[in-house]
């Protein structure tokens, strides 16, 4: 006879609070320890300075969920530098045919990671 398994949700799981920011034009689903590679941000940042982001449009902390219209006032998402690149070359062409007209170009995006620290 089989019996059955009692399925438990891990600590982890249950205390897994997250939040949504907006920054550089896009909203990024964001938990503490998280490493993201963002928009480069204005300004120049060393090894583990601080980056508050304070447009935060949704807060989950596991027991409720908080939305702001449009963002959350006294919300904040706080995080360390880890550092800065350029994200892989992307090649443009453009190409009319019959009439010899061929033009490539190549961009490469410029980025920041950063690791997510606390959400308050």
């Amino acid at each position: 006879m089989a019996t059955a398994k009692k399925t438990t949700k891990s600590s982890k799981a249950e205390n897994k609070e997250f939040a949504v920011i907006l920054t550089g034009g896009k909203q990024y689903k964001v938990a503490v320890g998280d490493v993201l590679k963002i928009e480069k941000l204005e300004g120049d940042f060393t090894l583990g300075d601080k980056i508050v982001f304070d447009k935060v449009l949704l807060v989950d902390n596991g027991i409720d969920t908080t939305i702001g219209t449009p963002y959350i006032t006294g919300a904040k998402v706080e995080s360390l530098f880890q550092k800065a690149g350029k994200r892989k070359t992307v090649t443009v062409v453009k190409y009319k045919q019959k009439s010899r007209y061929l033009k490539k170009n190549g961009h490469r995006q410029p980025y920041i990671e950063v690791k997510i620290s606390a959400i308050k």
